[in-house]
């Protein structure tokens, strides 16, 4: 429950504080054309690099691997372009960050290495989906 509350009210709170700060800083005219430039340049980045990790996938299963890095890549890619298409200052930031190859690298290999410590503590990691407005 308070992932959620982190997510659904102090994120769009912090959010609309950087915006109202930049706006005071560099004028609101700016502020909006900057949210709207991070929106494009970020959904351009997130095309190409999906395509990129997309073609790397269909390469490693054409040999007969297993393309377990490249879709963890994609799924971070991913929500890097979500983040970017969300208006914000912080969004924005983390969004380039997982597109980024190298911020990628370290968003990838702290979630390994946390579902790592749980498998050795014995604790399973459930993925959970809400088919109910009540499930929150």
């Amino acid at each position: 429950m308070s992932l959620f509350i982190f997510i659904f009210i102090f994120v769009p709170l912090v959010e609309l504080v950087l915006l109202i700060k930049v706006g005071q800083w560099i004028g609101a005219l700016n502020t909006v054309g900057l949210v709207v430039l991070t929106g494009i340049l970020g959904a351009t980045m997130a095309r190409f690099q999906g395509l990129s990790v997309l073609g790397k996938i269909q390469r490693e299963l054409a040999i007969g691997q297993m393309p377990s890095e490249s879709l963890f890549d994609g799924v971070l890619i991913f929500i890097g372009g979500i983040l970017l298409l969300t208006p914000g200052i912080l969004t924005d930031a983390l969004g380039f960050f997982l597109l980024v190859p190298y911020g990628r690298l370290l968003v990838k290999n702290y979630l390994k290495r946390k579902i790592r410590e749980s498998f050795d503590h014995g604790r399973t990691i459930h993925i959970r989906y809400f088919n109910h407005p009540n499930d929150f």
